[in-house]
């Protein structure tokens, strides 16, 4: 049997900076809490809970914090957050992607130029939660093109659109063929991050031609929801698993694995977790083609 694994399969730039703040910021002694999961993948946040590291869920506990270092998830967090942590003095450590902060300084500069503020994303994201915070002229988040040729923006308004860094490319490039087919006044800048970008080109090339792929990825993880999204609709032996376990507890007729099969893998995945799928499929899965 052929395993192809993607070239650009697990940890991003912004994810392994994320969890390398983390690990160091533990060598000091001090407690250490993340302000959310610090990325989505469980086998990750069970690692660092394991290691003592704590997780705030909401600005309630955030203001009940004692002496403590925060450290701020990758997805980013709301103004609202950096300003209690300000107000309160506590000591906290940016872990935020770059990339989402660049949305972040070009959302709230738009919005002082009095434009309404777009967001292509999931709108129950936290890296989209955190965006719309900084957006205080107005702000409308579209999920998809259905949603885009719903949207009635407001009178008078030009708008600022942008995205989500994980949101589908392909998905973004109709959004904006949508506002300019309605004529409508607005500046837009790109900014879905090169790597998903490139995951999800090479996610849909290799799917198309594998006989089965394997997505790995948190259940919660946006990139690899899409990721399985794209696979999918090219390969229909196609399925999405945390971790190994996950693996071999399947049916393994889901997959009905031939004599090709494409493994990916979102960017919040562990080399480790990616390597131990790829061992199993190569020693245990047989050629059924």
């Amino acid at each position: 049997m052929k395993v192809i694994t993607a070239k650009s399969a697990g940890f991003c730039f912004g994810v392994e900076r994320a969890v390398s703040t983390v690990y160091e910021a533990l060598e000091s002694g001090e407690k250490i809490y993340t302000y959310g999961p610090i990325i989505h993948n469980e086998s990750v946040i069970q690692e660092l809970t394991d290691r003592g590291v704590g997780i705030i869920s909401s600005p309630e506990e955030l203001e009940d914090l004692g002496e403590a270092t925060v450290i701020i998830r990758s997805h980013g967090v709301s103004k609202e957050i950096y300003d209690i942590m300000d107000r309160k003095g506590i000591r906290y450590i940016d872990a935020t992607c770059p990339f989402v902060l660049k949305i972040h300084k070009l959302v709230r500069e738009a919005s002082e130029r009095g434009e309404h503020i777009v967001v292509a994303g999931d709108r129950t994201h936290p890296e989209v939660e955190g965006i719309v915070s900084f957006a205080e002229n107005g702000v409308t988040v579209l999920k998809d093109e259905q949603e885009a040729m719903d949207f009635v923006p407001p009178e008078g308004k030009k708008l600022f659109l942008v995205s989500q860094t994980t949101f589908n490319s392909n998905t973004f490039k109709k959004i904006v063929e949508i506002f300019n087919k309605t004529l409508y006044a607005y500046n837009t800048v790109y900014t879905i991050c090169n790597a998903t970008a490139l995951r999800q080109q090479e996610t849909e090339e290799l799917a198309k031609k594998v006989d089965a792929m394997i997505v790995i990825g948190g259940a919660h993880s946006s990139n690899t929801r899409k990721l399985y999204d794209i696979a999918s609709a090219s390969c229909d032996n196609t399925i999405f698993v945390q971790t190994l376990d996950d693996l071999v507890s399947s049916n393994q007729s889901d997959c009905n694995p031939a004599s090709c099969v494409g493994i990916t893998a979102g960017a919040s995945t562990p080399n480790n977790i990616i390597e131990e799928v790829q061992n199993y499929v190569r020693r245990f899965w047989t050629d059924v083609g």
